[in-house]
């Protein structure tokens, strides 16, 4: 079964009006891993979708309304990183098995996606980032131990952390998606600090390995007038590309990072410094 909703883009002008649920209905997903389903939010920013599949039996990925499209894949490139027990994505009947934290890239144009769990009672729980897709490049596993994987901030900062670049041009070839996954050293709570902007992308955190009973605070908004949303275990938030993106959690924590736009070089951001931020 598929569920899917629709988000609308917002100015940064209509946000600074917005209280705390109207932020939460705009930005946060929160009905991720679903057992035995595929729920997916489209993002009119850049088009771009997040969702989740749980197969404690088989799920098939089918097109949803606002593709127009006759299978999801038609004019779509996906990314999928596994974050429950083992299972395996068949793409157009070839079997790619994806153990925890393991990722899977498919490009445009393969109509059969199947998603399974090698355990229903440990099933898989698949993250899923897609984007429009110009032409069809190959499907490509990248394990968490193949990702290149970049070292920065530092325990005095309490920001030391590791960028595993996953489905990113150095690694895969894709025609916008890119997606990673950051782990935070224990003591560090603190992602992406100095934050970012990038007007030529945007970009969904997932936030996973956040222990029981801590949450991380989530900061968006343009740098001189941010807001905040608290966040829980697999929960997702959009970020518009006028928007800052960076949490810091009450313990350190993982989380996977998606985007699509205009341009394709990781390093294309616009930094805030720390100490103009409003």
């Amino acid at each position: 079964m598929t569920k899917y909703s629709s988000r609308y883009a917002s100015s940064p002008e209509a946000v600074k009006k917005y209280d705390t649920q109207e932020l939460r209905n705009e930005f946060l997903i929160d009905d991720l891993m679903q057992e035995n389903e595929i729920v997916l939010t489209y993002s009119h920013y850049d088009r771009y979708i997040a969702g989740s599949a749980v197969p404690v039996s088989e799920l098939k990925l089918e097109s949803i309304d606002p593709l127009k499209a006759s299978y999801f894949l038609e004019r779509r490139e996906i990314g999928i990183i596994n974050v429950g027990g083992s299972g395996s994505v068949l793409v157009e009947g070839t079997s790619f098995p994806l153990g925890f934290k393991d990722a899977l890239y498919i490009g445009k144009g393969n109509k059969e996606v199947i998603f399974k769990s090698d355990d229903s009672k440990n099933p898989a729980k698949f993250y899923i980032n897609s984007a429009p897709a110009h032409t069809s490049y190959p499907t490509v596993k990248v394990s968490l131990a193949e990702a290149n994987k970049l070292e920065l901030g530092k325990m005095e900062t309490a920001n030391h952390r590791t960028v595993n670049q996953m489905i990113i041009g150095s690694v895969v070839t894709t025609c916008q998606l890119q997606m990673g996954m950051t782990e935070l050293r224990p003591g560090s709570v603190w992602n992406t600090m100095p934050a970012h902007v990038h007007d030529r992308r945007m970009e969904v955190y997932f936030y996973l390995d956040i222990p029981e009973n801590q949450a991380v605070c989530h900061f968006m908004g343009q740098p001189q007038e941010t807001r905040h949303i608290w966040m829980n275990n697999h929960q997702a938030v959009i970020s518009p590309p006028w928007s800052i993106h960076s949490g810091s959690g009450t313990s350190n924590y993982t989380f996977i990072w998606g985007m699509a736009g205009e341009n394709l070089d990781y390093g294309d951001m616009d930094v805030c410094k720390i100490t103009e931020l409003r």
